[in-house]
C-alpha cells in the first residue's frame, strides 16, 4: 500500500492514473497550467513534471558518445535535448500552486540529488524515479531516505536491475513502494509489451505494480489493469502535433478522458470471483429452462413424460430434476402452464 496525497493505492482499489507532462509544455509555463487543468477536467489522479537541468543530466559536449543519431530526436546532442525539454526549475512552486488550485497531485521525476532536494522545500508528495536512472543507486537511496512513496519505472532493466533497485530503496527506508512495467521506447510497439510480465513482477517481488505505457493508444494500458496494475502513467499532451519533444507519442485530452474512464470501468469489471446471480441478471430468468407442467393432472396420477417438458421461463424447478420426478405420484391437482414445484409431489 502506498498514499499519495489524498490517493490510497493498494491491490483493492482502482487504478491510480498519472498524466505525465514531460517536455510537453514546449518551453511555455501557460501550456504547463493548461496541462494541469486538463488533466484534472479528465479525471487524472495526478500529473508528474520532471526535475532536472541539461548540466544535472548529461555533460555539454559534442563527442560521438552524446550524438542522438536515430529516432525522433537525432541530430541533437543529449545536452540539446534536454535544454529543450526540461521543466525550468522556476516553474517549480508555480506548478505546484496551480496543481493545488485545481486540487490535483503533482509530483516529480527527480534526475539527481539537487533535484530532490528543490522538490523537498516544495512538499512534493511522492518521488518518480524514471526507467533510465533505475541503475542509479546513488539516487535512488538518496530519493528514498525522504520516506515518501517511491514509484520506480523499470523500462530496459532486467530481473537483477529491478531487483537491485528495490533492494537498495527498501535498505534506504523506502517503507512505501510500486514499480512500474514499462518499454523505453517512443514510441513502443504494443507486442513489446509483453503485459504477462506485470503478473511475474507482482509475485516476483512482492510491491504494487502498474505500467508506464509509451503506446500511442489506451489498448495497453486498459489490457494492464485486467492484469492488476495499480498505476497507470501514460504522456499527456494538449496537442499531439504541438511540434515538442514527447508530442508526437503522448495522449490528448479526450484520450486522456477515455484512458480514465476506461481504466474504471475495466477496473470494475474485473472486480473479484463470483459465481451468483447478478441484478442485472434477474429480470431474464425467464429465458433460461425449467420444469414446467404441460398437461392437467389430478392428485393421485403418476408423472409421466406427457406431463412435464423442460422450457422457458426459468420459475419452476431445475431440468436436471426430470428424471427424478418421472414417477413420483403428485399430492394435488396441477394444471397446464404451471411451474414444476417440490410441494406438488409425493414425498
Amino acid at each position: 500500500m502506498i498514499k499519495i496525497g489524498q490517493s490510497v493505492i493498494d491491490e483493492g482499489s482502482r487504478p491510480y492514473v498519472i498524466a505525465e507532462m514531460s517536455a510537453n509544455h514546449n518551453g511555455k509555463i501557460e501550456n504547463a497550467f493548461e496541462i494541469i487543468r486538463q488533466a484534472k477536467l479528465a479525471g487524472a489522479d495526478a500529473v508528474k513534471i520532471q526535475t532536472y537541468r541539461p548540466d544535472t543530466i548529461t555533460l555539454d559536449s559534442s563527442l560521438p558518445d552524446f550524438q542522438i543519431t536515430e529516432g525522433l530526436w537525432s541530430g541533437k546532442t543529449l545536452y540539446e535535448l534536454y535544454e529543450w525539454a526540461h521543466t525550468p526549475w522556476g516553474w517549480h512552486k508555480e506548478l505546484f500552486n496551480k496543481a493545488k488550485e485545481y486540487d490535483i497531485t503533482l509530483f516529480s521525476s527527480p534526475f539527481d540529488n539537487t533535484a530532490v532536494d528543490l522538490l523537498e522545500d516544495l512538499g512534493a508528495p511522492a518521488y518518480k524515479i524514471a526507467s533510465f536512472e533505475a541503475v542509479d543507486h546513488q539516487l535512488i537511496e538518496y530519493a528514498a531516505s525522504t520516506s515518501k512513496p517511491l514509484i520506480i519505472s523499470t523500462g530496459m532493466a532486467n530481473e537483477t536491475e529491478i531487483e537491485e533497485a528495490i533492494d537498495v530503496a527498501k535498505q534506504a527506508g523506502c517503507t512505501q513502494l510500486a514499480i512500474l512495467h514499462c518499454v523505453s521506447g517512443y514510441p513502443a510497439p504494443a507486442a513489446d509489451y509483453n503485459l504477462s510480465t506485470i503478473l511475474d513482477m507482482r509475485n516476483r517481488y512482492g510491491v504494487l505494480t502498474g505500467l508506464s505505457d509509451h503506446t500511442l493508444s489506451n489498448t495497453t494500458a486498459l489490457a494492464s489493469v485486467a492484469l492488476g496494475a495499480k498505476i497507470i502513467e501514460k504522456h499527456f499532451t494538449l496537442d499531439r502535433n504541438g511540434g515538442g519533444p514527447d508530442d508526437s507519442f503522448s495522449i490528448t485530452p479526450s484520450q486522456l478522458v477515455e484512458l480514465v474512464q476506461g481504466c474504471r470501468e475495466v477496473w470494475s469489471a474485473v472486480g473479484k470471483p463470483s459465481y451468483h446471480q447478478k441484478d442485472s441478471e434477474k429480470d431474464n430468468i425467464k429465458f433460461r429452462r425449467s420444469l414446467y407442467f404441460v398437461k392437467d393432472a389430478s392428485a393421485g396420477t403418476i408423472v409421466n413424460e406427457q406431463h412435464i417438458r423442460s422450457v422457458r421461463p426459468g420459475y419452476g424447478i431445475a431440468p436436471k430434476f426430470y428424471k427424478e420426478l418421472v414417477g413420483k405420484r403428485l399430492v394435488k391437482d396441477v394444471s397446464r402452464g404451471t411451474r414444476v414445484a417440490w410441494d406438488a409431489f409425493e414425498d
